[in-house]
């Protein structure tokens, strides 16, 4: 199978793209930079591609079976004016570039999974989420729900669409517990703003195995949470993660100091609790790798080793 995936230098896209080739696919990864990606994974077909200003070249597009859409600049900023537009235009702009330049291929792709967030459902509180669920309001509520609908342009080309809600990739490599690690390894982690809201977590390697099963299961159709089936606190999240790294998880930070560095608006936003659960993909039968959170940090830290 020919896979494209946008997005492919990301830290998602790469370990898909590993993922991918290890099982015999052929893998297309659009970037920017096609001479930096090809310096670090050459066994990847790259093609020079600018997102928000034109459609994917007709070279990676031809024989293409599938697509994997993974693009968009992180939330993780300040969230200036200036910023929502560009986080806008990477999601929307690059997505409709996309689906237009599949519609001009000689044999369009028979599936496209493509990504979304579990932040489409706003403040929840301790109430269980699944996919049924409403969208809530607010800017990285009302992100998602537009990224999706721009995905659902993709479907008039008689093609399988399945969306992703992903929750928060766990990779000491990147993302949320990057970011964590030096103040836990200082000995000064701890919850946020309480502790009290709910964290819809999943492993990398079930977000990975997630999008490679989605390609595959012919009835993995419309939206699924990309999530592992038991959301946590963020004190619980705390907890495991300081046994994990045999560091203390009692200092806690209020949410002034999440505004302080990156915005009032986004700590709002980071500290919404979504008690999101995967009930279409565990019905579909999707079987996760990591189900429980501190066994889940524990496989990610002892690769580190």
């Amino acid at each position: 199978m020919r896979v494209i995936v946008t997005g492919a230098s990301g830290m998602i896209g790469s370990a898909l793209c590993d993922a991918l080739l290890v099982r015999g696919e052929e893998v297309v990864g659009l970037t920017r930079d096609p001479a930096r990606a090809r310096a670090t994974n050459p066994t990847v077909s790259w093609h020079a591609w600018n997102p928000t200003d034109e459609r994917p070249p007709q070279a990676a597009l031809a024989g293409v079976d599938a697509v994997v859409n993974l693009i968009g600049e992180t939330t993780n900023q300040r969230l200036t004016p200036a910023a929502k537009q560009r986080i806008l235009d990477s999601r929307l702009r690059s997505t409709k570039n996309l689906v237009d330049g599949l519609a001009t291929a000689s044999t369009p792709p028979r599936v496209m999974v493509s990504q979304s967030a579990v932040g489409y459902y706003g403040e929840r509180g301790e109430a269980i989420i699944d996919e049924s669920a409403p969208p809530g309001s607010g800017f990285l509520a009302e992100l998602p729900a537009a990224w999706e609908e721009t995905a659902r342009g993709a479907e008039r080309l008689d093609l399988r669409l399945a969306i992703l809600r992903t929750g928060i990739v766990l990779d000491p490599e990147g993302g949320m517990i990057k970011q964590l690690l030096l103040p836990f390894r200082l000995g000064v982690g701890g919850p946020l703003a309480g502790g009290d809201w709910y964290m819809p977590w999943i492993h990398r390697d079930d977000e990975v195995g997630l999008i490679g099963w989605a390609l595959g299961e012919q009835r993995a159709a419309g939206v699924l949470n990309a999530c592992a089936p038991h959301p946590v606190t963020n004190r619980e999240f705390s907890t495991a993660l300081g046994r994990v790294l045999r560091r203390p998880a009692i200092t806690p930070a209020p949410k002034i100091a999440i505004a302080a560095l990156r915005g009032g608006e986004l700590a709002e936003a980071v500290t919404e609790s979504h008690r999101a659960v995967p009930r279409r993909a565990l019905d579909l039968g999707y079987s996760f790798r990591f189900p429980v959170l501190e066994p889940a940090l524990r496989d990610l830290f002892s690769r580190r080793q």
